[in-house]
């Protein structure tokens, strides 16, 4: 590791220690006792290639245990479970000699097509930051070092290395940092990965604003930053805005275009040094403390983790879970190839993979229940019909049905987003079919992210949703379908009825090298709930084999801009079960359009029958501001909020209605602000309408309501009122009450 000072390196030795090395590690000066770190992929398991390099996943890994993707990990409104799966790859990363793992992926799920929303936690960002933070701070307390990444508004794989996410700054702040902004502040992350896309036209990679104006300057982050690899395009360009470390290497054009850059002026020596000095400090921290996993143990740990991120979406007539039915069929190629993870640079070699059917045949044996089963589909379509026809044929000799359906993995993969909201069509024929002989119907899925459910929906009796649930997750399906596991899941993204439904059908994946966000805030259920369109199922949604009770709202103002929630939550029934408490902030205060509900608490708790917990939250200022363009901050205006308990972001159980003092902050006002913006003004308002009522009474010679008339002019800059005012109204008047209401504030 490092043994020497900045001070005693070449120009060409800085500028060599801000590419990579090689394609995983940084580069080394042994001359200067600098030695070299390791970077490798694994938001959810380590992928340490030794032998073969690529960022695709195409080459062979070490084995290491892939733990639920994010998209489960969203899912179990967990820190528990983030932290846990932190602290694990902590030591797998440390034994397999890796310094820095390329995780965790914070970007906002805004289309339900996005590739690798899989990679991702949810469509909300203080669930994704929440749990991101959790996983940060467990990864690093191991001893590595995080990457957090894609930053920024990398929420599409089409044309991701040139696409332009065209995104007002209100919209970046409030959905797609703020996940970013949570992590960095609260965890620290060792480095930050930016994206291959371009934010408004420009490069993140070269994108001053975003790297330094922000990351930096604002929040106050001090690691590294880090490219993806292959993002940059101009070293000197990507090096002024604030990228530390070009990756991949090695990189000697890299090297020796800073080199030339600094000699011609371009590039300040000193921009080489600040960011050659947190490459050394990364590389300082590394200090590779040896371990030596269980594998066993972490393997039933990701079991047990994915029993927390399955959700029970629907469950009639009490189908689930299965008590001791008499015969069970099992359908589907992915009970026996099992789905578990997405495709791409977060593939894992995993250690071992539980297989959905052998699992669900033990627990079938231990309770005497015959089990059969069909394969039904093949996803290399082939012998479609008659797979379907033997899979018909037998379903009307079970008593219940379970089908293993979902998405094969060439379509959830890194590089390509997904072209179709439903599930294949051979698997919705083969549901259709056998729903309609069996006398009750499961369907279990996997898929990394949501997928329609309309065609089918209402054949069934039963559908746990498992996403993608890692290596133990075969294990974890039979524990849940057999009751060994109560469900507790709630789903991080909203299932809508038709992709003609979702706020980005029009914009995503955009056009030409450009992507418009245009549904702005609208994201996922801040959309559905403000307009009321109805969706399939909700942000939140989840069923349990227990019932809980909430009651006894409580909410406190604790200061101008903050308040604390206090909720009663009782298991009212016969087995143990975790319960998601969802706090909502719901208001329209301020001078900006704010979503129906903004989820701004939660907290997962376990409950044994008749056990009663008062579940106590916080709502620090960010749950109840909205960025400000002209003030360029965050601003809770004072006014009337909601504080909301809800079932899910559709169903509220409980609210409160609080009053906020808020910031006292009032927008500034010049000439080219709105005649009703200076008339709301709580000390010029007054005196300029004074001024006003005269002159729109000389408008004529027929009568004028002089309020519609003050409506009517109120949408005018003030500016040109001034020019046809005559001089009746002059502006260095109007500067004196600005001036008097400053000395009264």
């Amino acid at each position: 590791m490092a043994k020497v000072g900045l001070q005693a390196l070449s120009l060409g030795q800085k500028a060599s220690l801000l590419t990579g090395g090689g394609f995983w590690s940084t580069a080394a000066l042994p001359e200067a006792g600098i030695g070299a770190i390791v970077l490798a992929d694994g938001p959810h398991g380590v992928r340490r290639q030794k032998h073969g390099t690529d960022h695709l996943g195409l080459h062979h890994s070490e084995p290491a245990t892939c733990f639920p993707p994010a998209v489960a990990v969203g899912s179990s409104w967990s820190e528990e479970v983030a932290s846990k799966i932190g602290a694990a790859l902590a030591e797998e990363a440390r034994a397999l000699g890796v310094d820095v793992l390329l995780g965790p992926g914070v970007n906002i799920k805004r289309s339900p097509l996005g590739g690798r929303n899989f990679e991702y936690y949810s469509e909300d960002p203080l669930l994704s930051g929440v749990l991101a933070a959790a996983y940060v701070k467990a990864l690093q307390a191991g001893g590595v070092g995080a990457s957090l990444k894609h930053f920024a508004a990398n929420d599409q794989e089409t044309e991701r290395m040139v696409i332009s996410a065209d995104v007002d700054e209100r919209t970046l702040r409030e959905i797609h940092l703020s996940a970013f902004e949570r992590v960095v502040t609260e965890a620290e992350p060792a480095t930050v990965m930016c994206s291959y896309n371009k934010v408004n036209g420009i490069h993140a990679s070269e994108n001053q604003w975003l790297l330094t104006q922000v990351l930096r300057t604002e929040w106050g982050y001090t690691g590294v930053v880090i490219s993806d690899w292959g993002a940059v395009r101009a070293r000197p360009v990507a090096l002024k805005a604030g990228l530390d470390l070009s990756m991949p290497g090695p990189g000697h054009h890299s090297t020796q275009a800073l080199v030339e850059a600094v000699r011609d002026g371009r590039v300040e020596e000193s921009e080489v040094d600040r960011a050659a000095e947190r490459v050394l400090a990364l590389i300082d921290a590394a200090g590779r403390q040896p371990a030596s996993p269980d594998l066993n143990a972490h393997h039933e740990l990701a079991r047990e983790l994915a029993t927390e991120c399955a959700v029970l979406l629907k469950n009639v007539h009490g189908t689930l879970p299965l008590n001791r039915p008499a015969s069970v069929l099992v359908v589907g190629e992915f009970a026996t190839t099992p789905r578990y993870q997405g495709g791409g640079s977060s593939h894992v070699n995993a250690t071992r993979v539980d297989v959905p059917l052998e699992c669900i045949e033990a627990h079938a044996a231990a309770r005497g229940t015959t089990l059969m089963y069909a394969r039904g589909f093949d996803t290399r379509e082939e012998d479609g019909d008659a797979l379907r026809e033997a899979a018909v044929r037998a379903a009307t000799e079970a008593e219940v049905v379970v089908v293993f359906a979902g998405n094969p993995e060439a379509e959830e993969t890194e590089g390509l987003d997904r072209e179709r909201l439903e599930l294949p069509p051979a698997q919705l024929q083969l549901i259709k079919e056998v729903a309609a002989v069996a006398p009750r119907t499961v369907v279990v899925l996997a898929n990394g992210g949501v997928v329609s459910l309309e065609e089918w929906h209402d054949d069934v009796d039963a559908i746990l949703e498992g996403f993608l649930l890692g290596q133990g997750g075969g294990a974890a399906i039979a524990d849940l379908l057999f009751g060994a596991a109560n469900p507790s899941g709630r789903l991080a993204e909203t299932i809508p009825h038709r992709l003609k439904d979702t706020p980005t059908y029009l914009s995503f994946p955009g056009e030409q090298e450009h992507v418009r966000y245009s549904e702005g805030v609208m994201v996922g259920y801040r959309y559905y709930e403000t307009v009321g369109a109805p969706v399939r199922y909700p942000f939140g949604h989840g069923l349990s084999y227990t019932d809980f009770d909430v009651s006894e709202l409580r909410v406190l103002v604790d200061g101008p801009a903050e308040a604390s929630v206090a909720v009663t939550v009782t298991n009212t029934g016969a087995r143990a079960g975790k319960y998601v408490a969802q706090v909502y902030v719901s208001t329209q205060t301020g001078p900006v359009r704010r979503p129906e509900r903004t989820l701004a608490a939660f907290a997962k708790v376990p409950l044994e029958p008749a056990e009663t917990r008062t579940i106590q939250l916080s709502l620090d200022r960010r749950a109840f501001a909205y960025w400000d363009l002209p003030l360029a901050r965050w601003v809770v205006p004072g006014g009337v909020y909601v504080v909301q308990v809800g079932e899910n972001a559709s169903t509220i159980l409980h609210e409160q209605v609080v009053h906020l003092d808020g910031d006292g902050v009032r927008p500034p006002l010049s000439l080219q602000s709105d005649v009703s913006e200076w008339l709301a003004h709580p000390v010029a308002g007054g005196p300029l309408k004074d001024r006003l009522a005269p002159l729109i009474a000389q408008g004529g010679p027929e009568p004028v309501d002089d309020s519609d008339m003050m409506r009517m002019v109120g949408s005018m800059p003030m500016g040109q009122i001034l020019n046809l005012s005559g001089g009746a109204i002059d502006g260095d008047w109007l500067v004196s009450l600005l001036d008097s209401s400053d000395t009264r504030t």
